[in-house]
């Protein structure tokens, strides 16, 4: 069937599960209550999408109104998604883990009638703002929590017991491609959020160029990531279009629930598989010596490979083999992952041994690169082993041009660029040049072979007092590679040095305590220990030899509380906000410039 809007998928998907060996029959949508997977049919799912809509209708929702969820991923984020778009109404989603201001700021400023919100935590940040947001009308909870408020099963019975399908197709009818599918509030690093205004097309045609990337057996998902993203949700859109079987998992609890459902296919963030890694890493410890020995050796071997085969020597073939049956394959097992093939990786860059290294032990990793401005992939690795090359994020998508323009800037034109801020025509401007370049703010380079490679964020360069240009990105990215650091921001403008707040790895800290008789009574009190910092500056020594002079880490302090989108200091998607660390530990800095 042709799909042209969002909720067209629904009928696609149909299509796909029939006739799909490879899906979990039955299993369109699922998530766990109470411990039990609770599963939906696609023509549960269809059901459910449409006493939505008609329960919107009943509560006087009209095409273009915005309707918000803040919700972790859960079934009932589809069901209010596809009912919402498919009258013409605009849904909103916000991430469950944004301050107060947040809220407000994006509650007022797309003017949401109706609010959906999941958790009383969520209700206890958002109800002090509510006599704030006069455009509300009503507030839903996802499920009976006994506030006051109504619950979604009482939208959907209210659906039930108003059936329109008569006005909903004709309201499906007056929805064209290149109208207003939704509206995504970018997570806010810097400034008030942005309302990215994206079409039914604009999205669509990324799906329809992700879906070919998609082998063919890859039709069980695992899903992770939140749905508010415009990463995973493109994803899920693209899963709908191949009749995939889609099992959302709190990120907590992934390690388990991967072992249950035995994925073919999910997407992740790099600090996900750097959690991976690094849990793997420190199993290694607790072996006895020839094992360890095997283990490590096996580590490293692993960070060596190459995807392209007529890189990989027959002597490393032949050890491979070797470390696969004896190592990779029970880490496979331990890790649930004995199906999985494709493991799409965006949102940051991901270190090339890691990628090396998922590869090696068969979790191939297809990184990608892009934003929310543009729908959200420009570019993405493909099966073909040169688009893996480390250190780059694949070739661009058909119908999407890209260029390096002033000061190494990215920009890219074509059918992925967004509509443009919500209400904001002068950043719109901004960022969209005359010519309908959209400017990323990311520096990159084109390799010989088209792929992109990102280099840093124009944003984040700074310059020293001797007048020396540092990009703080790529310290960072290096310094990351070491065990013992789990966070690091270096600064340095209009300084004489960069200097560093580093957040360590205390997993792999306390075991290293453990062996060397460092007392670790708390995180508090070993990031102040001499012999700790000694050993940190171990580090700092090691990688400051991969930058010249000016850019290496003069001095550091440790950080002894990890940074978190629940304390403010990471956004939603796990990026590091700069400015917001440096204002936290202005005190801290001030102390290392002295």
């Amino acid at each position: 069937m042709e799909v042209t809007r969002i909720f067209d998928l629904l009928g696609q998907d149909k299509e796909q599960q029939a006739n799909s060996e490879y899906c979990d029959k039955g299993v369109a949508l699922a998530h766990k209550v109470n411990g039990e997977w609770i599963k939906y049919s696609i023509e549960e799912y269809i059901e459910n999408v449409n006493n939505v809509s008609y329960a919107l209708l009943s509560l006087g929702i009209e095409p273009g109104d915005k309707v918000g969820i803040v919700s972790g991923n859960r079934p009932e984020w589809n069901f209010l998604d596809m009912g919402v778009m498919q009258i013409g109404a605009v849904p909103v989603p916000i991430y469950p883990t944004i301050s107060q201001e947040d809220y407000r700021y994006i509650l007022n400023h797309a003017e949401v009638k109706l609010l959906f919100i999941e958790g009383k935590e969520l209700r206890k940040k958002i109800e002090p703002i509510l006599p704030e947001c006069t455009s509300i009308k009503e507030i839903f909870t996802f499920v009976n929590q006994n506030s006051g408020y109504r619950y979604f099963q009482q939208l959907v019975d209210l659906g039930k017991e108003n059936p329109q399908p008569e006005k909903v197709e004709a309201l499906k009818a007056t929805v064209k491609p290149n109208d207003l599918a939704t509206i995504i509030y970018t997570s806010g690093t810097t400034g008030n959020p942005k309302g990215v205004m994206l079409s039914h097309n604009n999205i669509l045609m990324n799906v329809k160029n992700v879906v070919e990337l998609l082998h063919k057996e890859n039709r069980v998902v695992m899903s992770c990531l939140p749905l508010c993203h415009a990463y995973e949700r493109m994803l899920m859109y693209a899963y709908h279009y191949v009749g995939a079987s889609i099992y959302y998992s709190d990120l907590a609890l992934i390690a388990d629930n991967l072992k249950e459902v035995h994925p073919t296919i999910m997407c992740a963030v790099p600090r996900l598989l750097e959690k991976i890694y690094d849990k793997l890493y420190m199993a290694g410890k607790k072996q006895p010596f020839i094992t360890k020995k095997i283990y490590y050796w096996a580590v490293d071997l692993a960070t060596k490979y190459k995807l392209d085969p007529s890189k990989r020597s027959w002597w490393y073939n032949l050890r491979h083999k070797f470390a696969d049956k004896m190592v990779y394959s029970k880490w496979r097992d331990a890790l649930g992952a004995v199906r999985l093939t494709q493991v799409v990786s965006g949102g940051s860059a991901l270190q090339p041994r890691l990628a090396s290294f998922f590869q090696a032990i068969g979790m191939v990793i297809y990184e990608g690169y892009g934003l929310s401005e543009t729908s959200p992939v420009i570019a993405v690795a493909r099966d073909e082993a040169y688009t893996h090359e480390p250190g780059t994020v694949g070739l661009p998508l058909p119908g999407i041009e890209v260029k390096i323009a002033e000061n190494d800037e990215l920009v890219c034109r074509g059918h992925n660029v967004m509509l443009g801020y919500y209400k904001d025509e002068a950043k719109t401007k901004e960022v969209i040049d005359a010519d309908g370049w959209f400017h990323t703010g990311d520096t990159a380079i084109i390799t010989k072979n088209g792929l992109v490679k990102i280099t840093g964020r124009i944003k984040s360069l700074f310059k020293t007092s001797f007048g020396k240009y540092v990009n703080p990105e790529l310290i960072e990215e290096k310094f990351m590679t070491s065990p013992f650091i789990n966070a690091i921001v270096v600064c340095g403008e209009n300084r004489q040095y960069p200097v560093a707040l580093i957040v360590p790895e205390f997993s792999c800290l306390r075991t290293w305590c453990d062996s060397h008789h460092v007392p670790f009574n708390s995180e508090q009190e070993v990031v102040k220990n001499p012999q700790v910092i000694a050993r940190i500056q171990k580090e700092v020594k090691k990688f400051n030899s991969n930058f010249a002079d000016y850019e290496q880490v003069k001095r550091f302090t440790l950080i002894p509380e990890e940074w978190t989108p629940q304390n403010g200091l990471l956004s939603p998607t796990l990026k590091v906000k700069r400015k917001v660390v440096q204002a936290t530990y202005a005190e801290e800095l001030e102390k290392l410039f002295s």
